[in-house]
């Protein structure tokens, strides 16, 4: 059964050809170069997507190890520079594509060192599946919380030996990647602040995801900018509302991460409308969400 982002996603695609996954490195590695769309994400809005220059930029792919296993990650940077402000980019259910590999494009032309782990890697090859509930069924529902944490404290790990300072590390993601931002947000020492866009905050617990962004809202540790969309078809705003609830009452027993987070509810904005490569994209509502974004890391340490 699809959950609420998965739903959103699975909405708003149109199902391809579907072909074989493969959860090799050398598949997972062309997957975090940012080439190309996964296969479920077509059609492309090809007179939407945004693609960002890399002069001035380092960009690449590499890999680190993770309890002896190899996770394949893209980052951008800016050339030459060191004790850069970090910032972790988690993907949407579709994987590290051009979308992704763009995003962090955005954030190094910033100045910012940003890097987007394949956080699944291990379970397959998200750019190979033609169906998205092929893809949810077979790779995504298969992904436990607790390995994608430990794969954002390799990435951290990484960069601060590649440039980055860790004293400043900021998280963002999109749709799937927008509740692992609230997850993290909770779990990281490192993380100084994150913003979600339009993630799932609650459901049911399950021994691959226990607990949700909604359970931990008094144990958050980084202030989280929550950008949703007023005609999110998969996550009502009454659901907005209880994590603000939650983040309220967490706040006056004393927790400063949740009492400085903040919601912004773009009300004519569908799910997914910062995915500049798919029918779901509102220009404004994105690139209003972007400025805020780097707005919030600066405020919060991060920049």
């Amino acid at each position: 059964m699809l959950n609420h982002d998965q739903r959103s996603d699975f909405n708003a695609l149109l199902p391809g050809k579907t072909t074989e996954a493969g959860a090799t490195r050398r598949t997972a590695l062309k997957t975090a170069l940012g080439v190309g769309y996964a296969a479920s994400t077509m059609p492309i809005m090809a007179q939407t997507a945004i693609k960002t220059p890399s002069a001035g930029l380092k960009t690449g792919e590499g890999v680190f190890e993770v309890e002896n296993f190899s996770v394949p990650f893209f980052f951008a940077a800016p050339e030459g520079k060191k004790n850069l402000p970090v910032v972790l980019v988690v993907q949407e259910i579709f994987g590290v594509h051009e979308y992704i590999a763009d995003t962090c494009r955005r954030f190094a032309q910033a100045g910012y060192l940003a890097i987007a782990p394949e956080l699944y890697a291990r379970q397959g090859d998200p750019g190979s599946y033609g169906e998205v509930s092929r893809l949810i069924a077979e790779v995504v529902s298969k992904v436990p919380d607790a390995q994608v944490m430990a794969d954002l404290d390799g990435a951290v790990k990484w960069a601060a030996a590649n440039g980055g300072n860790l004293k400043k590390v900021g998280i963002t993601g999109f749709c799937w990647g927008g509740r692992i931002t609230w997850l993290y947000a909770e779990q990281s020492r490192h993380v100084k602040a994150a913003v979600a866009w339009y993630g799932r905050m609650e459901g049911e617990a399950s021994g691959m995801t226990p607990r949700h962004p909604i359970d931990l809202a008094p144990s958050l540790k980084a202030p989280v900018l929550g950008l949703y969309g007023g005609q999110d078809d998969g996550i009502a705003l009454t659901s907005v509302n209880r994590m603000k609830d939650a983040l309220a009452q967490a706040g006056q027993k004393g927790n400063a991460a949740a009492l400085a987070s903040q919601f912004v509810v773009y009300p004519q904005a569908p799910h997914a409308f910062h995915a500049d490569y798919r029918s779901t994209y509102r220009q404004d509502a994105a690139e209003d969400g972007f400025r805020r974004a780097l707005a919030w890391f600066k405020g919060h340490g991060v920049g």
